[in-house]
């Protein structure tokens, strides 16, 4: 079963048969897709240094603009103590240039939510809460974050959190998925956002 499933339970079986299908990763099983960003936007310009040095992390940077060529592929491993982790590589295309926003995330079955280690290597830390809307479609949000330093994990106070909000469609006119995705920190306002549009290259 994969941690998406597990940590959604019944209401796994509320969403779109294609988002199902897309997060039934587990060992054995990869997803790949490929679209296009209609939007890209980012935070202030005098954040850009934090969107630099974010960038060498994967995790963040300072290009944005329209028709942004975008891959994504989601893969299995096993952690070092025998949990199920699922990597999530997203790959942004700026001309020669790419860009990354990536992620692991492994299940925390006592609690019942996903763990999110975002960067590489793990910059911050993050619960994601996962629900169904009304329409089928996949709503994850970032509760409680934490800065990682190696092995240290210092928790963050709210305003200094970029909380991020993802919500995730199958659009059967396009025969594709659709994505949006909002980081907002209480201060600044948005931090990093994105929308568009991908298909599937191969779930296997």
């Amino acid at each position: 079963m994969s941690i998406y499933k597990h940590v959604m339970r019944d209401d796994f079986y509320q969403l779109h048969p294609m988002l199902q299908k897309r997060y039934e990763i587990q060992k054995g099983i990869s997803f790949t897709g490929t679209g296009m960003m209609a939007r890209m936007k980012g935070g202030p310009k005098w954040l850009f240094p934090l969107f630099w040095a974010g960038a060498k992390f994967k995790l963040l940077f300072p290009e944005h603009g329209e028709n942004i060529p975008f891959k994504i592929v989601n893969t299995s491993a096993t952690g070092r103590n025998g949990e199920e982790q699922i990597h999530w590589e997203r790959i942004f295309y700026f001309g020669s240039k790419k860009r990354y926003f990536n992620a692991l995330m492994s299940l925390d079955s006592e609690r019942n939510i996903i763990k999110d280690y975002l960067g590489e290597p793990h910059l911050f830390y993050s619960d994601l809460s996962l629900h169904v809307t009304a329409d089928g479609a996949l709503k994850i949000s970032s509760k409680r974050q934490r800065l990682v330093q190696g092995r240290l994990e210092i928790p963050l106070p709210t305003l200094f959190q970029g909380l991020a909000t993802v919500t995730e469609k199958y659009v059967e006119e396009n025969d594709a998925y659709s994505i949006h995705v909002i980081v907002r920190n209480p201060l600044i306002g948005i931090l990093f956002s994105y929308e568009g549009e991908f298909t599937a290259d191969d779930i296997s």
